[in-house]
């Protein structure tokens, strides 16, 4: 072992201490730094019994807030908005259903009126869904593009239900068009907007009002919960509860349609009673040209609605001029009145986008039901564009302009069936 001189030692021992003494300084210095976060945790503690008062102190996940304050009130408010908003697109995920694909495959358009087949799937292009068309004079079912869907057990009808609470809360005397209800706070708002805009706590406030069994009675008076269809065996009848959903209660019944399943053959067979004044038809789907010119128009029953269409067009023109389906107009002098729908439908689970509509050109009439299914992407305001696609591809080819020939078979008095 190597003994060093004493001067040596003494030199290393001095070198080691200046080399060392400036980073154990730091060190001592880090300790003794207060925590930044701490003290401003430590500030906002002691100013929670400032002016003789506690302020209550809401701890969070991740940070902690002050109850009671104009900042903290908006920053909570931001978060609930971001999570609900986050809830109601995650809510069923992941989506199993994809939002494009083939939507004509397997179809069967043997008896279908081809010009108005090729206006729908131009239309409907790639997306996943289904489109409706229907001839609500006579209940003719002029095209079914995506029958699986068409005619499976339904979807969560989403704010569509909304044209069945308005019916609803009409005929009951609860509400009328002109008349603004107070909604929170100083918000108030008429049916005419309610509608155009897809008001959630209007149609809810009808729903809480009325109750299950008038609620369920207008659904199934209107339609719901049977088939809308006469011999087509392939179509199922939907769902109504038999009590209010535990998700929401009437509310959620009546502004998301909430524990139902609405068929797109149901919405059309509603939409066509409201479009011709009152008659609900049985929808006829012919399998063949010859059956097509053989129809005879089926009476299933008259709805005691005619003196409320006048209420509700209004809103379901707005909903298309300035609401939630302004992308479904195409021409002023060819009105459409619409409603859409958009939610999650977690039995699925599949987001849906909804768009129930109906012309009024002259005396020819159409109505259009678009529904999408898939992921994010897929909402209303998309299903309404589809279907003012297809009246547009259809004005295009002077459609709503020319006069079709009706069989004399066709033009016989209707019959109740």
């Amino acid at each position: 072992m190597t003994v060093y001189p004493p001067f040596i030692r003494f030199l290393a021992l001095s070198l080691g201490l200046f080399l060392c003494g400036p980073l154990m300084s730091a060190t001592t210095a880090k300790k003794r730094t207060p925590n930044k976060k701490a003290t401003t945790s430590s500030k906002k503690a002691k100013a929670t019994t400032t002016r003789g008062r506690s302020v209550a102190v809401k701890k969070t996940s991740t940070r902690t807030v002050r109850v009671g304050t104009k900042a903290s009130t908006s920053k909570s408010r931001r978060l609930r908005a971001s999570r609900r908003s986050h809830q109601r697109f995650v809510a069923g995920g992941p989506w199993l259903e994809p939002t494009f694909a083939d939507s004509t495959i397997g179809d069967s358009v043997e008896g279908e009126d081809l010009a108005v087949r090729r206006a729908a799937v131009d239309a409907l292009g790639p997306y996943n869904g289904s489109v409706v068309v229907a001839d609500p004079q006579t209940g003719r079912i002029l095209t079914i593009v995506n029958q699986r869907v068409a005619f499976g057990n339904g979807f969560q009808p989403c704010s569509t239900i909304k044209i069945y609470a308005a019916l609803a809360g009409l005929n009951e005397g609860i509400i009328d068009r002109d008349t603004n209800v107070r909604l929170y706070g100083r918000t108030r708002m008429n049916l005419t907007t309610a509608l155009a805009r897809s008001n959630n706590p209007y149609f809810a406030n009808i729903g809480i009002r009325l109750g299950y069994d008038k609620i369920n009675y207008y659904a199934r008076l209107f339609g719901l919960g049977e088939k809308a269809g006469l011999n087509i065996e392939e179509e199922n009848s939907g769902f109504l509860p038999d009590a209010p959903p535990a998700n929401g209660g009437m509310g959620m019944m009546t502004s998301f349609g909430e524990g139902i399943k609405l068929t797109p053959l149901q919405l059309a067979s509603t939409l066509s009673a409201i479009a011709n004044g009152g008659t609900l038809y049985w929808l006829q789907y012919p399998r063949s040209q010859e059956e097509a010119e053989k129809l005879v128009p089926r009476i299933k029953r008259h709805l005691p609605i005619q003196d409320l269409i006048p209420e509700v067009k209004p809103g379901m023109l707005g909903a298309v001029e300035y609401g939630t389906a302004r992308r479904a107009a195409y021409d002023p002098n060819e009105p459409i009145f619409g409603k859409t729908g958009t939610c999650s439908d977690r039995a699925t689970p599949t987001h849906l986008g909804w768009f129930g509509s109906f012309n009024d050109v002259g005396n020819k009439k159409l109505v259009v039901v678009v529904l999408l299914t898939g992921g994010r992407p897929v909402n209303g305001p998309v299903a309404s564009g589809i279907a003012g696609q297809v009246y547009r591809n259809l004005s295009q080819q002077r459609f709503f302009a020319n006069t079709r020939p009706i069989s004399p078979i066709a033009l016989a008095v209707g019959a109740s069936f």
